[in-house]
């Protein structure tokens, strides 16, 4: 098969993916997304905190998405597993590292970084980032860059472990803020927490005056992810 007609076969299989997300995913509002390094076992005191903050996640109504594989996306998937809302992992096939962990009600399978990333955002009613690497971030500078551009309806971005932040953070308002390359407002797109009670509390109080459905107008956003 020649290079051209591989590659038009190959949108055949990004629809699939599209498709495949869409219908098993409408179902699991309201959901948060959590993210975390895949490198921590469960002795590792950040493991232990994704983990309970799913399962309090779960516990209040929440379906939780996360990543599918070891480290803390096997935490928040055995957190919300132990209650009662869904427990989602949006696996990524990899050469090497990612492998999927047992505790999925709905696991998807993408090859694509991209259909997968649409699926943690499209679903989600808050995002909560522990500490990780260059996959962790790179979905952190997703969620901020949707959200201040107004692709994304703006939700909670909850950032958990404060002194592992802080660096970047400070580097956010002393760099980038100071270069003009970022607004001293975007630094308000995202908060700090620490316990479950506080994760709850920061989702609960942004949704106070509102539903955790999309608006109208927020539905048509998500459309044009």
């Amino acid at each position: 098969m020649s290079d051209q007609k591989r590659e038009a076969w190959k949108i055949f299989q990004i629809i699939a993916e599209f498709v495949d997300g869409f219908e098993q995913l409408s179902h699991i509002k309201p959901a948060v997304s959590v993210y975390g390094s895949a490198r921590l076992n469960e002795d590792h005191p950040d493991y232990q905190r994704a983990e309970a903050i799913s399962l309090a996640l779960s516990n209040a109504g929440f379906s939780v998405i996360s990543g599918g594989g070891p480290g803390i996306m096997e935490a928040a998937n055995k957190g919300a597993f132990k209650g009662p809302s869904s427990s989602i992992g949006l696996n990524i096939l990899l050469p090497h590292e990612q492998q999927s962990n047992p505790y999925q009600d709905v696991s998807l399978n993408f090859r694509h970084f991209f259909a997968r990333k649409v699926m943690f955002v499209k679903y989600a009613t808050a995002y909560v980032v522990l500490p990780g690497g260059y996959g962790t971030l790179d979905e952190l500078a997703e969620i901020l860059t949707l959200v201040q551009t107004g692709k994304t309806r703006k939700i909670p971005i909850i950032l958990v472990n404060k002194e592992f932040w802080n660096g970047l953070i400070d580097w956010f308002s002393n760099t980038l803020v100071a270069t003009g390359t970022l607004k001293k407002e975007d630094l308000d797109l995202f908060q700090l927490c620490e316990t479950p009670e506080e994760v709850l509390t920061a989702i609960f109080d942004f949704y106070e005056q509102r539903g955790f459905a999309p608006s109208a107008e927020e539905e048509e956003i998500l459309l044009e992810l």
